[in-house]
């Protein structure tokens, strides 16, 4: 009996499909899910933004039952309120600020340093992810990301730390830190407060019952002339009929 000897095409072959399944394993690997931060829409400089910190259990046998999120001390909130969120208790820690900051005309000596979410029932099981989301602000204009730190704590005591920042031009940690990328403020833009938003609803209100009263205006003006042309049509009418009755 011969022996089988594979052609070099076949051998090429057999070598493309071990590294695309080595690709697909590696792409589904449990490292590329890990805690992160992403707006609910903008994260704008100088603006104010919710942002979600979303967090996947990546263990089979416990679930997440604790999140510590570490705010950047060198680009302190002044504004940080967290949203309810059933099945977990949120408690907001502050500390002292070296240089104090000034919001809404006021200034604030103390800011949010860390939020800390703890599960009262099961946590997130496995298979499954929860998003923490945060109304955070004013967002810092001379930084184009904030960077946080995150503690992931499971059932059976084991604790995540994903605090390692990512270096320019290296490959993604092991336990990336949950960054929050910044876009650029609109021109003439510093900041928005919930003041401008109401007074941006009423100009909009405003222009729009404008809008609409012009437009009842210019309806009834019609509507008087096509009166006044059917009343003068009529009037022809009848005295054509009566010169024509005369005629006869």
């Amino acid at each position: 009996m011969k022996a089988f000897k594979s052609s070099p095409t076949a051998s090429r072959i057999a070598a493309a499909g071990a590294a695309a399944t080595t690709a697909v394993l590696a792409l589904s690997a449990p490292a590329f899910a890990h805690v992160s931060v992403q707006p609910e829409g903008n994260a704008s400089k100088g603006d104010y933004a919710v942002v979600d910190f979303k967090v996947p259990n990546e263990r089979d046998n416990a679930s997440t039952t604790k999140l510590e999120v570490t705010f950047p001390a060198d680009h302190p909130l002044a504004s940080v309120m967290p949203q309810p969120l059933d099945g977990w208790t949120v408690q907001v820690t502050k500390s002292k600020l070296d240089k104090p900051l000034t919001l809404h005309g006021k200034q604030i000596d103390e800011t949010v340093s860390k939020v800390t979410w703890t599960a009262t029932a099961k946590g997130i099981e496995p298979g499954y992810f929860q998003k923490f989301p945060l109304s955070i602000g004013r967002l810092p204009e001379d930084t184009d990301q904030l960077v946080f730190k995150a503690l992931q704590t499971y059932s059976n005591n084991e604790v995540v730390r994903w605090i390692e920042p990512q270096k320019e031009g290296q490959e993604e940690p092991e336990n990336p830190a949950p960054v929050l990328q910044l876009t650029a403020a609109a021109s003439g833009h510093h900041g928005s407060t919930a003041e401008d938003a109401s007074a941006t609803t009423a100009a909009k209100d405003t222009a729009a019952e404008s809008s609409t009263g012009g437009g009842d205006t210019t309806a009834r003006v019609l509507g008087v002339v096509g009166i006044v042309v059917g009343a003068a049509g009529v009037a022809y009418g009848v005295l054509a009929g009566r010169r024509r009755t005369t005629d006869i």
